[in-house]
């Protein structure tokens, strides 16, 4: 099998070029297993979360834990994804449960602030703000 990482299985190519068709989106285990059934190529949820752990642990993909009562979610990336930054925040709609990533220089900035003012060092891999979306809010005024 080889050093941990370089274990290829067709599973894990037809995987990877999923994740690279949602890119900048984010998928939990049973997303990816709902678009494998569909397709009509099944991947058992085991196989799933072994490849999404292995490839977690080489940078391919970002693990998030939203909340307590939220599954894992995952997000794929790639040289021009703009989570190679160091930071990488997210807002979630308390009303649909959609998940915004946000790359916004002003956050970085509260960020930094954060440490030289309070001494309080946030993780952005960890950080949500929870509200409503645009969508939902225009909902709401109709």
């Amino acid at each position: 099998m080889g050093e941990k990482g370089q274990y290829k299985t067709r599973q894990r190519e037809e995987m990877l070029t999923y994740l690279a068709s949602v890119k900048g989106k984010h998928f939990t285990a049973a997303d990816i297993c709902s678009h494998f059934k569909k397709i009509g190529k099944p991947i058992g949820t085991t196989t799933v979360y072994r490849q999404l752990d292995r490839m977690v642990e080489e940078g391919l993909v970002n693990k998030y834990f939203i909340d307590e009562n939220s599954s894992a979610c995952f997000e794929f990336i790639d040289a021009e994804n703009c989570c190679h930054q160091p930071a990488c925040y997210h807002c979630k709609c308390e009303k649909c449960g959609r998940l915004i990533h946000m790359d916004c220089h002003e956050i970085t900035e509260l960020q930094e602030h954060l440490m030289q003012h309070h001494h309080f060092m946030i993780d952005p891999m960890r950080t949500v703000f929870y509200g409503i979306c645009e969508a939902c809010l225009s909902d709401e005024s109709k």
